[in-house]
């Protein structure tokens, strides 16, 4: 039996990206920004909503930071934060010298809990420090509640940075995911549903905006015939390059997809089949879930384990979910809001191998590990 190894989530090339890499090379634009640097944001605008302007840079995190800039966040000021999340969505409060304050997940997106997240406003507004904005994530694909959460952002007048690095292609009540924040992030990491090796977008509602974040990505190069700077500024643009790797990509998202979209199938079908192990699904028809990695709770941390080690055996790659930033070695110190459902979570969760790319034989490797073990 072929025994390479299957990854987690691996990026699938369209055949599209060679054309307009050549054409990047052929043209000597092979710097920040240009000719298909502009075009990849105005396919991302058309896809997501045309009111909204797509600013394309090298990394997510930098789309996140940029969004605290934009906002005006300052040293010691306060910034929410979904807890259970990679830790690219809580680094950049901590550039700008700014104190995260973290928020526990509910049961039913993994994401975070309104109820906390009133409770946590509360209480910092109590203490003096009103909440500059809020950081929400799409955790895996999966929506969060984006009525009740938008609901209290709105009642308490704060913004919402919409981290949608792993959402691209979900939508809640048919409205796609990165629209809804005052702020919006997207990722193309090499491991994301599309890819353009490295990079990111900030994605705004007005073309001000847009220029704003092209500009602190520009390095803040003031309008002089030397280089002046006012402000401080950050080599964020996105490459030339990277972006005609994102225009072959977006040719297949739909196509990826709902490739993700039938290895959710899979897994569902083995897991109903198992007791005691429960796939992260969506709530309800409002929620549609790119399912960019698909995750299994099991009934202790020891089973989980377990699990991780068998696939590991047969190499294939299984990982616990993100272990949540309260509990990080460089976040410890900061303030949290909720119970254990985040860690919890942590401990009893695996994302499990989900790129498009799996095949049959892959998925046949996958689904006797999974058999044998539950066996």
């Amino acid at each position: 039996m072929d025994n390479k190894r299957i990854y987690l989530s691996l990026s699938e090339l369209s055949g599209f990206e060679q054309e307009y890499i050549q054409k990047a090379l052929q043209t000597n634009w092979i710097t920040s920004g240009g000719p298909n640097v502009d075009e990849f944001e105005s396919v991302l605008e058309n896809y997501l909503d045309e009111k909204l302007f797509v600013s394309a840079l090298n990394s997510g995190t930098s789309a996140i930071h940029l969004a605290l800039v934009l906002l005006g966040v300052k040293e010691g000021d306060e910034i929410i934060c979904q807890s259970m999340t990679f830790s690219a969505s809580a680094n950049p409060i901590l550039y700008q010298g700014a104190i995260p304050i973290f928020v526990d997940s509910e049961l039913d997106t993994w994401n975070i809990c309104p109820e906390n997240l009133e409770i946590a406003i509360k209480d910092r507004i109590k203490k003096g420090k009103k909440p500059k904005a809020i950081i929400a994530v799409h955790l895996y694909g999966m929506p969060y509640q984006v009525d009740e959460i938008h609901s209290i952002a709105d009642k308490y007048e704060i913004p919402v940075i919409e981290d949608s690095a792993e959402a691209l292609g979900s939508s809640y009540k048919g409205k796609k995911c990165g629209s809804f924040g005052t702020l919006g992030i997207l990722s193309f990491n090499g491991n994301k549903i599309i890819t353009t090796s490295s990079g990111g977008a900030l994605i705004s509602n007005s073309k001000e905006t847009k220029d704003r974040a092209i500009f602190y990505a520009t390095q803040s190069k003031d309008a002089a015939v030397h280089y002046q700077h006012s402000e401080i500024g950050y080599n964020y643009r996105m490459s030339n390059i990277c972006a005609g790797i994102g225009l072959g990509q977006i040719k297949i998202l739909e196509e990826n997809i709902s490739l993700r979209q039938a290895n959710h199938l899979f897994y569902k079908e083995i897991f109903k089949q198992v007791e005691n192990a429960k796939l992260f699904d969506n709530l309800n028809n409002n929620i549609f879930s790119n399912y960019w990695l698909n995750a299994v709770l099991l009934k202790t941390e020891e089973e989980k384990e377990s699990l991780r080690i068998a696939f590991e055996k047969a190499n294939i790659e299984s990982r616990p979910l993100w272990k949540p930033m309260h509990l990080q070695p460089i976040f410890k110190k900061y303030p949290y809001y909720g119970s254990r459902i985040s860690e919890e979570l942590f401990e009893k969760g695996l994302c499990l191998p989900s790129g498009s790319n799996l095949s049959n034989i892959d998925k046949n490797r996958i689904k006797e590990v999974i058999i044998n073990f539950f066996k």
